[in-house]
């Protein structure tokens, strides 16, 4: 056997905040970055929205969560939400 058949593939791992959580098992992940302009050379943020397994629906709107590349679960999903890194504050303040 060679050295390459042994390796896996590195998956795919991005941190972003959670937008929306109506669907079942499911929610959606905006993840940010910032670029430079290639012509003006100013920072520029951009930003993208994964849809993302969440199993145990335990996830809440603004909350930190970082997300895996994995298998498509379906025809919009291929990624799954690995750990909630920071939980977003309540609404009501003292929590």
């Amino acid at each position: 056997m060679t050295d390459s058949s042994n390796k896996t593939k590195q998956r795919k791992v991005r941190t972003g905040v959670v937008i929306s959580n109506k669907m079942d098992k499911t929610v959606v992940v905006e993840v940010s970055r910032t670029v430079i302009h290639p012509v003006y050379k100013k920072f520029v943020r951009r930003r993208k929205r994964f849809m993302a397994h969440d199993e145990e629906n335990r996830c809440r709107i603004g909350d930190e969560v970082m997300i895996v590349e994995t298998r498509p679960l379906s025809r919009q999903k291929n990624w799954r939400v690995r750990k909630i890194v920071r939980e977003a504050a309540l609404p009501g303040g003292s929590a």
